[in-house]
């Protein structure tokens, strides 16, 4: 009977500890979930705001491309124009 008590009193004690353990890491999925769930949140944030910087930049790229191709339409106009002057100073001097 002795050894029927020490063998259950052992079971007894093993189990305390597997429930012990099964607690802990029941809490540890628990705040390994909280934090995943806080991660994929973040995460969330962070590609919206990717997307919103990425579009903004697209934009910035567009318009100063627009402007630079009007820089340079601006520029040939004002060639054509000293050209055009250059020429009627050239007619100038030859009929003089």
């Amino acid at each position: 009977m002795a050894e029927t008590s020490v063998l259950i009193s052992g079971i007894e004690h093993k189990v305390l500890q597997l429930i012990a353990r099964n607690n802990q890491l029941s809490k540890k999925v628990k705040d390994l979930t909280d934090e995943n769930e806080a991660l994929k949140s973040e995460l969330a944030e962070l590609q919206q705001s990717h997307s919103q910087l990425t579009d903004h930049l697209n934009k910035k790229i567009i318009v100063n491309a627009l402007e630079g191709e009007k820089e340079l339409e601006e520029g040939r106009k004002l060639i054509q124009e000293l050209m055009r002057e250059i020429d009627h100073c050239v007619a100038l001097l030859n009929k003089g």
